[in-house]
């Protein structure tokens, strides 16, 4: 009995040094858990429909997820909860933001590692990609479109690697954000072929910690 809990102590060790360093890799800046959402300050958010999103079944049935709703709604939270799972299962999860992902692909293609770039993240079992129309893509004008990188990477993992994006602003303005409304298009109809949508009509969290310090502090916002 001693030497199995001994080998029992030592195998959930191993693992749990296994998933820290999936959550060290994946890209998580910070740590958040689906316990810690504030689900009473997004009533119309269907609770035990994220929930369920976070068996992280979607993954094993290799369905993308896009979730979308204006700045400070709770979407990243919920994504970045979700990529934490998922390091919890040892899934092999990459996690970037937009305009990160976009930065390094742009970045291959200035010396040459474009290839390799693409394919390491094309790689990865599941792909989260947060903040589609946040932060500003920059380029030179003899570079492809942002819509062009993004649409060869998600090309590449349609339909047998999953994908999951959150993003602020409306779909319809994909094409100007990304600089190419025909496959800022193209991309939107593979989404919507396989992912589950989820949108967030609500008010901005951080908008309400704002006025909550703001009271602390004893500073009226007359404008409510």
């Amino acid at each position: 009995m001693l030497l199995e809990r001994v080998l029992g102590d030592g195998a959930r060790q191993l693992r749990q040094r296994r998933v820290e360093r999936r959550i060290d890799t994946c890209g998580l800046r910070v740590r958040k858990s689906l316990e810690a959402f504030d689900w009473a300050f997004q009533p119309s958010l269907n609770r035990a429909f994220i929930e369920n999103l976070a068996t992280l079944a979607f993954i094993d049935n290799r369905e993308d997820l896009l979730i979308t709703g204006k700045s400070g709604t709770g979407k990243s939270h919920i994504l970045q909860s979700l990529t934490l799972r998922a390091c919890e299962r040892e899934i092999r999860v990459r996690y970037t933001r937009c305009v990160d992902l976009i930065d390094d692909l742009y970045a291959g293609l200035a010396d040459q590692t474009y290839d390799t770039r693409l394919q390491k993240w094309a790689r990865a079992e599941w792909l989260v990609i947060d903040d589609v129309g946040l932060g500003q893509l920059r380029r030179r004008d003899d570079e492809p479109t942002a819509a062009h990188i993004l649409f060869n990477l998600l090309d590449s993992r349609h339909e047998h690697a999953p994908t999951a994006l959150t993003s602020n602003i409306k779909l319809s303005q994909w094409g100007k954000y990304l600089g190419d409304a025909t496959l800022a298009a193209a991309i939107l109809d593979r989404l919507a072929m396989t992912s589950i949508r989820v949108d967030i009509d609500g008010p901005s969290y951080r908008d309400e910690l704002a006025r909550r310090r703001a009271k602390d502090h004893g500073i009226v916002d007359d404008s409510t």
